[in-house]
């Protein structure tokens, strides 16, 4: 008994409990053939209804719901929120196994919108309950789980459809089987006793250990700043689907801290909602005080628009290039590949070594430019196999250059200040997909054919390149510049002398 009340006192305790909760919610065999379930004889909605009418709604739901349920995630402390995100995802699978009207769909996908807004709860919560020194293992544990709870449900899906063993509408109903049980394990999380904002644990380092210094403007010394660009890139390798999103990256800031447990003390203490208004306020203008960070940023939001539309709708496409053969059986197995590749591509980034701040932009704008080209090869080549391979090439793209962005941007700022410039940057891009979904999708705008929605996708990725690539290239010129200008003599005097130069 005595090691099972240090088991639990522990931090492997909740982390299991994460991970349990994170890989049965990710598990649905029934997402990469979706539209084949919606428009065939389970639900008789044509393609249009689906793409114009029905998907829209997640758009305007996700942006509605996004910023009351961050700031709900953390005042009530995360667990709260994990158990609701379960509750609403089995009232969704349900949704979408016994209902059948348009309507009912469109309520469907505000149901859904709550789920994917939740997430955050899901990727703030661990680091609430443990020890700062655990931040990185607890990290790399709740994304690698969720990465595979994704690839099981692909590969799953695949197998039940290949070999007929179940119809769409059993998998749903063992699709509900498996969030049932992540309902029954959220309610055994136990409950923060603290969060990133309303309830903040104040600390306060010893003496010994005061060897870095924080400014007023939000920036850090040279001392932390040089430690914290030595961080691995493998903890964000796995990222996830385009839906999302807060998904992703909260925890990156966090694990970042340097002092461990033991080398602080703290108390808990309340902040009224004036107070975190205020000081969000004031971190949200020192943070994109900095150029540097607002061009990521800008690329951030501007890129995972695009994804987002291009992996919500790319179904439609694939059911659109050849209608005549039954090609919706393969779906599965091209997620659970994109998924696999995606995460490898992500992870090999954290073993290369180049100047991301140098180079980073011209990045973001030369393979922008490839996903752009991978983009036009799937409208216009009438073959499922090029769109497969289109669709791979594109998301492993993407996930290589958002694990760039995410690392630039989270070196140097704290915890606090890496989930607000995440939640920020995940609120422009809902805002730009609200846009364009509401222009070119809605059936109340424009209402294009799909063939017209992925040219002005691939457009807009076109248009991202030219302008991170001129970017990139005058960056790198204006550094060679400045370099020819800096006389040598110039540097040594500086740093031998005794003078400040100002």
């Amino acid at each position: 008994m005595e090691a099972v009340k240090r088991w639990r006192s522990g931090w492997r305790y909740p982390t299991t409990l994460l991970c349990t909760y994170g890989f049965f919610s990710t598990v649905k065999p029934l997402e990469p053939f979706l539209i084949p379930y919606l428009t065939g004889p389970d639900k008789n909605l044509t393609a249009e209804e689906v793409s114009n009418q029905i998907f829209p709604v997640w758009t305007y739901s996700y942006l509605a719901v996004l910023v009351p349920v961050f700031l709900l995630t953390d005042w009530l402390r995360y667990k709260p929120v994990v158990v609701f995100q379960s509750v609403v995802l089995f009232i969704t699978t349900a949704l979408l196994l016994w209902t059948e009207s348009v309507l009912a769909m469109q309520v469907m996908q505000f149901f859904y919108a709550m789920v994917t807004a939740s997430d955050v709860a899901y990727f703030s919560y661990i680091y609430s309950v443990i020890d700062l020194k655990r931040y990185r293992k607890a990290t790399s544990y709740s994304r690698s789980i969720q990465l595979l709870g994704y690839t099981v449900g692909s590969v799953l899906g695949q197998l039940l459809v290949s070999f007929d063993l179940m119809s769409y509408s059993n998998i749903l109903v063992f699709t509900l089987v498996l969030t049932a049980i992540a309902l029954l394990t959220s309610f055994f999380l136990p409950m923060p006793q603290h969060s990133m904002f309303f309830h903040r644990r104040h600390l306060r380092q010893k003496t010994a250990m005061e060897g870095t210094e924080r400014h007023g403007d939000g920036t850090v010394d040279a001392m932390e700043r040089s430690s914290r660009s030595n961080i691995s890139l493998e903890e964000v390798g796995g990222e996830k689907e385009g839906k999302g999103d807060m998904e992703d990256d909260t925890e990156k800031g966090l694990e970042e801290k340097g002092p461990t447990a033991e080398d602080l003390e703290g108390t808990v203490g309340a902040e009224t909602c004036s107070q975190v208004l205020l000081q969000l306020w004031r971190d949200f203008r020192q943070c994109y005080s900095s150029r540097q960070l607002l061009y990521w940023s800008v690329w951030w939001a501007m890129a995972t628009c695009g994804y987002n539309q291009t992996v919500n709708y790319v179904q439609v496409l694939w059911e659109n290039v050849q209608p005549s053969q039954n090609f919706s059986i393969y779906n599965g197995g091209v997620e659970a590949v994109s998924h696999l590749l995606s995460a490898a591509t992500a992870y090999g980034i954290g073993f290369t070594e180049v100047r991301w701040e140098q180079w980073g932009e011209l990045a973001l704008g030369g393979f922008s430019g490839l996903g752009a080209a991978a983009l036009f090869v799937m409208t216009f080549i009438g073959n499922i196999w090029v769109c497969y391979c289109g669709y791979v090439i594109f998301k492993s793209l993407y996930m290589l250059l958002i694990t760039i962005a995410m690392f630039q941007i989270a070196t140097g700022l704290s915890m606090e200040r890496y989930a607000l410039v995440f939640g920020v940057n995940t609120f422009g891009a809902l805002i730009l997909q609200t846009i364009l979904t509401s222009i070119v999708v809605d059936s109340r705008g424009l209402s294009l054919s799909i063939i017209p929605q992925f040219t002005i996708y691939a457009s807009y990725f076109s248009a991202i390149a030219v302008v991170f690539t001129l970017r990139g290239l005058f960056r790198i010129w204006s550094s060679k510049r400045t370099k020819r200008e800096t006389p040598p003599s110039d540097e040594n005097e500086s740093s031998g002398s005794g003078e400040h130069r100002f």
